[in-house]
């Protein structure tokens, strides 16, 4: 096995990895993503960028392709003809249309980092495993046909109904008050 062939294993193992912890992960976007920086950003449960953000895979230009998933998670997100435009021509994409075509989930305004620890804020104090589930459900559902993703879905929910965030969150709605997680 070649160091090069090694190389793109390693870097699909380790973004693999972080698009599959138990929890959200989220890629502050500030300046350039371009090739494993964006690759990278993909693996990522959310995406946030600011106004001046510019993405792009732009390998082809180099005689190259990605090699860190970027062929494999780019039209999950974004569609087919957009990816293969994006990875094909070497195009970048400013921060307004990457959010325009689902490419970022949201732009901030301030530092990346201050929009990141806002944005998180806003499912931080959610059960992390409801969280982890609602995450599982989504990405397995994009590989197979709908009345299988349901059967996932109903067994996930069903999981989820089963643990003691959900007896907390069901008892906090019913008293009218905040959900205290354990895992918070």
């Amino acid at each position: 096995m070649t160091a090069r062939k090694r190389g793109a294993e390693l870097g699909q193992a380790t973004f693999a990895k972080l698009e599959r912890l138990p929890f959200p992960s989220v890629a502050a976007i500030n300046g350039f993503a371009f090739g494993g920086g964006l690759e990278f950003a993909l693996a990522c449960t959310f995406r946030l960028a600011t106004r001046n953000a510019k993405l792009g895979l732009p390998e082809i230009k180099l005689g190259l392709i990605p090699g860190y998933g970027g062929t494999q998670r780019l039209p999950r997100i974004v569609g087919e003809a957009r990816a293969l435009e994006m990875i094909m021509l070497g195009r970048t994409v400013a921060a307004e249309e990457a959010e325009r075509i689902g490419l970022v989930h949201r732009l901030v305004d301030d530092s990346a980092v201050d929009g990141a620890v806002s944005f998180v804020k806003e499912f931080s104090a959610y059960s992390l495993l409801a969280l982890g589930l609602a995450r599982e459900a989504v990405t397995r559902a994009l590989d197979v046909p709908i009345h299988e993703g349901l059967k996932i879905e109903t067994d996930l929910s069903t999981l989820a109904f089963s643990t003691a965030d959900a007896e907390e969150g069901m008892a906090a709605f019913t008293e009218k008050r905040k959900a205290m997680f354990k895992d918070e």
